[in-house]
């Protein structure tokens, strides 16, 4: 397990600043490590020290709550408080925030068990394939070389994929469509899995891809290999124990005092206080105890305040770490640093295309500034306005490439950005490019 510090040096290779936010962050994830090596009736009485992230749109509230859950591989799921409503209204209820951490938990454990048994699924999968194609093949070989030739260079050209874009006809298991529907009690019924249950031994003729054939096979034979029960088990643990599960939007569920406004708001702040406090949720992979999963919550916090929580969640959320604006040197470290950085994203999108994009210092500075300029003078979001920019500014070059024309190479300076961007400017007409 990583120290704190390992933890906010990798968030460093993705997020820009926002220090203190990180070693909040870090501090409750190491705080996980540090419980599992106590006795089980000491760490029975520790639970995760919930946070909330308070900040404008576009800071990187969501980003450190997700790249925090990668470095573990832990089980994440990202709700926005605003989708829920109070018991007896119609809409989601909190439970469903479990249900959905458990399904990202069983996913993981799911790829997991099926990477062990890949290779034992994969010469099922390949004898299936080849006991079909090996006919269709043997029927058009040339005649003069003989059958043991024959065979040996066909299993050869199959290792090699040689044949993956052939199409064959495989008997598939029909997957039913899912439809979801809340029951009485506010639960979801997916009707999708009562209908798979019912027909279970279902199946049909398809014509795809070897390529396509070899995964749809390999997931099911899989299936048949890997313990359910345990798979559930294991899953339902690590949601326990792992799980993260991040609440957007936490301010618009907050109401100031004798306001008037809408009462189902602090009927959702109650609906979520049992969930965070640790209760029991029941979901079709058995029971989930919430007391120890970790609770990141964000907001803006631009019209309400964090004491215009109900007390009782507010006393839930003890960490409050308030996330810096974004500026001109932020902007230029995002579109620079980042493993992931913006402009590098461009540069490979772009390279499909044969055209070598490259930015110099002197546009990189000049898009920071506009970017900076543009949230002070309009609606301020975030690190997101440098995807508007970028947007505006390759348009042309986007539009116009083609991998059928030769290899170009695109020079990007402050010349090019002032010239593209002089009318924009001028006109702030940013509008249709925001999200």
């Amino acid at each position: 397990m990583m120290s704190c510090k390992e933890i906010v040096k990798n968030l460093d290779n993705y997020i820009v600043g926002q220090a203190k936010a990180k070693r909040a962050v870090a501090i409750a994830l190491r705080n996980r490590y540090r419980r599992s090596r106590l006795p089980k009736e000491m760490a029975d009485e520790i639970t995760p020290k919930n946070i909330i992230l308070k900040g404008p749109t576009g800071v990187g509230k969501t980003e450190i709550a997700r790249r925090l859950a990668k470095l573990v591989n832990a089980p994440f799921v990202k709700v926005e408080a605003t989708k829920y409503t109070e018991v007896g209204y119609v809409g989601r209820d909190v439970e469903s925030m479990v249900r959905d951490l458990v399904e990202a938990s069983v996913r993981i454990v799911r790829n997991e068990y099926a990477e062990k048994i890949k290779d034992k699924a994969m010469v099922v999968v390949d004898k299936k394939i080849t006991d079909i194609l090996y006919p269709i093949k043997k029927a058009n070989k040339i005649e003069g070389i003989d059958t043991e030739q024959f065979r040996e260079e066909f299993y050869n050209n199959y290792k090699l994929g040689k044949y993956d874009n052939d199409s064959i006809d495989i008997d598939v298991k029909e997957q039913p469509k899912q439809i979801n529907l809340l029951d009485g009690g506010g639960g979801e019924i997916n009707i999708g899995q009562i209908m798979g249950g019912m027909f279970k031994g279902s199946r049909k003729m398809k014509k795809m891809t070897v390529e396509r054939a070899r995964e749809i096979l390999l997931e099911e034979e899989s299936e048949k290999l890997i313990d359910q029960d345990n798979l559930n088990k294991e899953a339902i643990y690590r949601a326990e124990q792992e799980g993260i599960i991040f609440i957007d939007e936490i301010d618009k569920i907050a109401t100031k005092k004798n306001n008037g406004q809408d009462v189902s708001r602090e009927g959702v702040q109650r609906d979520i206080l049992p969930i965070v406090e640790g209760s029991v949720v029941n979901t079709k992979y058995g029971v989930v105890h919430t007391d120890y999963i970790l609770f990141i919550a964000a907001g803006a916090f631009h019209i309400s305040s964090v004491s215009d929580l109900i007390p009782e969640l507010q006393g839930r959320f003890p960490i409050q770490v308030e996330l810096d604006s974004l500026g001109k040197d932020e902007f230029k470290k995002i579109l620079t640093i980042p493993h992931n950085a913006i402009t590098t994203q461009y540069e490979q999108l772009l390279k499909v295309d044969n055209i070598n994009l490259k930015f110099t210092d002197d546009a990189i500075d000049t898009i920071a500034e506009i970017s900076a300029d543009e949230n002070e003078t309009n609606e301020n979001i975030g690190a997101r306005r440098l995807q508007t920019i970028l947007e505006l500014l390759l348009e042309d070059i986007s539009f116009n490439a083609d991998d059928s024309n030769p290899i170009v190479d695109v020079v990007i300076d402050k010349p090019f950005v002032l010239n593209t961007m002089k009318n924009i400017i001028h006109t702030h007409d940013f509008k249709k490019y925001v999200l």
